[in-house]
């Protein structure tokens, strides 16, 4: 970039954006450059969430890989789900930033476990810009044995609606 000269009569200087013409292969060149980094080491993750059994289910699955854990449903593992998010993905050595879509489980089932799984999907989606859908088992038909780490291609091919937020619960 050049400076030009005053502002009106204030000799107050002011930049204009003008880039030397031999310059400017160069730095198209180099902004090509790391723009192919970056997307060469962007592997983005899914995070499945379900919290409306007797057992509070998380999996993550990347291109190359599947981690899950599980923790008993209790009201102290309610309210420190985010907690437990937090550590599964610390250990595995993951962030928030490498998930690019989450799945959570809409019910039926506890009321706890939906309300704490829902309010924390649509937290990440508020602060990550993170797109969330919400499935529940009984989306996906007659199949009776869908495994978790099925359950992004199931949504795509039953048609669960990203970002939207309809719960089932018990009564």
């Amino acid at each position: 970039m050049f400076v030009e000269g005053y502002l009106f009569s204030l000799k107050r200087w002011y930049i204009n954006d003008k880039i030397p013409l031999s310059l400017e292969k160069y730095l198209l060149l180099f902004s090509c450059e790391l723009e192919l980094i970056k997307n060469k080491n962007c592997k983005m993750s899914k995070l499945i969430i379900d919290a409306v059994k007797d057992k509070i289910f998380l999996m993550i699955i990347g291109d190359d890989f599947k981690y899950s854990i599980t923790h008993e449903n209790t009201k102290i593992n309610y309210e420190k789900l985010i907690v437990l998010i937090n550590e599964f993905l610390n250990k595995k050595k993951l962030d928030f930033k490498k998930i690019s879509q989450i799945y959570v489980n809409r019910g039926p089932g506890s009321f706890a476990g939906i309300r704490n799984s829902l309010s924390i999907v649509k937290a990440f989606h508020l602060t990550n810009k993170i797109d969330y859908y919400c499935f529940s088992f009984n989306d996906f038909g007659k199949k009776s044995n869908v495994k978790y780490e099925n359950i992004p291609n199931l949504c795509e091919k039953f048609k669960v609606e990203k970002n939207l937020i309809n719960p089932l619960y018990l009564s």
